[in-house]
């Protein structure tokens, strides 16, 4: 129980939207509000806007951390901020909202928990809003917080949000999504982030924050199969003169206890788990994201990129397989180029034999047989792989489901994947 504790106290939170529609300045007014903001940094920020003529401190540039954002007045990156509250921790990525970062935003939603998809109230449901809805769901975020933004440039009035709740309610009705919340605020005056404000009585449901404390974190990768990448191998001291040999890593998805039956992949090898061990000591049990050191009851040959999984629910083990790609480089897909594929620890060459569709997410609709691969792309590939590689489809397993293309002679990362 202490160890569940501890990792659902942090949640992981993405936001996105289109350009302009203030998520800078709502990831701004929760560390404001949450008392996240120190002395000279609000001295900082206070100047800065002064410097530019602004009325009123503008809560962006607490996120808005590169200078070149700064000049240009836009998100260009993906910034991480850290911030908690007497209830939870919390980290949030903020993505940029043109159409041309979307690799940016598949980087910052692949490790969240929940999205904040922001709207400003005047604009509705536009195109960035169907663009990041569509990689959401994809990404296998299923809840979703609908952020009705910039309340104060419509007098706060109801029926402006209930025209805009409907609007994306009709649209997001196919992307089943497992949870959504609808909700009206004003980021630049505080009403509906932190604290609920007086000038939208009509509104009876949660604040933002309310949300974001009382969200069950996803258990998805604790309740699903065990997938243990071998990051490592070391010698242990010696037990009853007998050597041993220690897979060291991180548990990615589900639980091991000692006397667990388990298969080490690629090798197909069985045994059952002997000890669990970390720096502070021996554990009889250990759970997703803890990262421990484990021996095997059979001297079972395994080295880096090695699996070690659940004997009763091992992963798919093979060389050929589909998959969702987001294409990160600025140069086009080349197939005279060789590429590798970066999956949990293991490396491997990789060949592209087809590309089977090419997705567009403004419309649901498929190109199949498209001619080329930009950067943003959103593709459908079949690949080969030279070695074979035990993994679980990205809807089932995040963690075994998903990897990276690198180009073999830059080492660029050029792409990440979801496996189908």
């Amino acid at each position: 129980m202490e160890h569940k504790l501890k990792t659902q106290e942090i949640l992981r939170f993405i936001t996105c939207g289109s350009v302009d529609d203030g998520k800078s300045t709502l990831i701004g007014r929760l560390l404001l509000d949450s008392k996240a903001v120190m002395a000279d940094q609000w001295q900082s920020i206070e100047t800065t806007s002064q410097r530019r003529g602004m009325e009123q401190v503008d809560l962006s540039l607490l996120t808005d951390g590169l200078q070149a954002e700064r000049e240009q007045g836009i998100t260009i990156d993906v910034a991480y901020r850290y911030f908690s509250t007497p209830k939870r921790r919390f980290i949030i990525a903020d993505t940029p909202g043109h159409a041309q970062y979307t690799r940016n935003m598949v980087t910052g939603a692949s490790t969240a928990d929940l999205a904040i998809l922001l709207l400003d109230v005047q604009k509705g449901v536009v195109e960035q809003t169907r663009r990041h809805a569509h990689i959401v769901r994809l990404l296998g975020i299923r809840r979703v917080v609908v952020a009705v933004n910039k309340m104060d440039l419509v007098n706060y009035r109801e029926e402006d949000f209930f025209r805009v709740k409907v609007a994306f309610e009709n649209f997001a009705a196919s992307l089943a999504f497992r949870e959504v919340d609808i909700l009206p605020m004003s980021a630049v005056n505080g009403d509906g982030v932190v604290h609920r404000g007086e000038r939208m009585d009509w509104y009876q449901g949660p604040t933002l924050m309310e949300i974001l404390e009382q969200t069950p974190l996803d258990e998805v990768a604790l309740e699903a199969g065990f997938r243990y990448p071998i990051q490592n191998v070391n010698r242990l001291p010696a037990l009853a003169g007998e050597e041993r040999r220690g897979a060291m890593g991180r548990v990615e998805s589900g639980t091991v206890a000692v006397g667990d039956e388990v298969v080490v992949l690629p090798a197909g090898r069985t045994s059952r788990i002997a000890s669990i061990e970390t720096w502070e000591g021996s554990l009889e049990q250990a759970r997703s994201g803890q990262s421990v050191t484990l021996t095997l009851e059979d001297q079972i040959d395994f080295t880096r990129g090695d699996m070690i999984a659940g004997a009763a629910c091992p992963p798919r083990l093979e060389k050929t397989f589909e998959a969702l790609l987001c294409w990160f480089s600025s140069m086009p897909y080349d197939a005279t180029r060789r590429f590798l594929i970066q999956h949990t620890t293991r490396s491997t060459p990789m060949k592209v034999e087809k590309i089977l569709e090419r997705l567009d997410i403004l419309t649901s609709t498929t190109e199949l047989n498209p001619q080329g691969v930009v950067m943003n792309d959103l593709v459908r590939m079949a690949i080969r792989v030279q070695q074979p590689l035990a993994f679980d489809p990205y809807e089932a397993n995040r963690a075994s489901g998903s990897f990276i293309v690198i180009d073999a002679v830059t080492h660029d990362t050029v792409a990440a994947g979801m496996i189908c």
